[in-house]
């Protein structure tokens, strides 16, 4: 049985919803829990932007292409989504880091990413 992480976010307060369309999350919950099975760590909440999108296909992970036989409709501009925390990390050192909602990102991407580089990147 998965066992899920307590919802904490990197505030130290309750994760909020990140996204319920798309659905997101690696548990499709709309948040970016986390557990141990989760090896991505799919616990950043970001706002997906072109350039960023660009980015990720670039490196071999295409976001925006619908794969209906998944249930994934792709991602287009504006989209929130659980983002890998080492590919929020890459793009943050490529210079195309998206935006991220704080208060919806998972406690656990600070295993990975340092505080203040999502602070740099956060939504108003």
């Amino acid at each position: 049985m998965t066992q899920k992480e307590p919802a904490i976010n990197v505030l130290g307060g309750p994760l909020t919803p990140c996204s319920s369309d798309p659905l997101t999350g690696y548990f499709r919950d709309a948040h970016c829990n986390t557990c141990s099975q989760d090896t991505g760590s799919h616990t950043v909440c970001a706002v997906m932007t072109a350039e960023f999108l660009a980015f990720s296909a670039y490196v071999g992970n295409d976001l925006s292409t619908p794969r209906p036989e998944l249930g994934f409709a792709g991602l287009k501009p504006g989209d929130q989504w659980c983002l890998c925390a080492m590919r929020f990390l890459q793009a943050h050192d490529e210079g195309c880091a998206p935006r991220v909602d704080l208060g919806a990102t998972h406690a656990r991407a600070l295993d990975l990413v340092a505080l203040d580089i999502l602070e740099q990147h956060a939504t108003a």
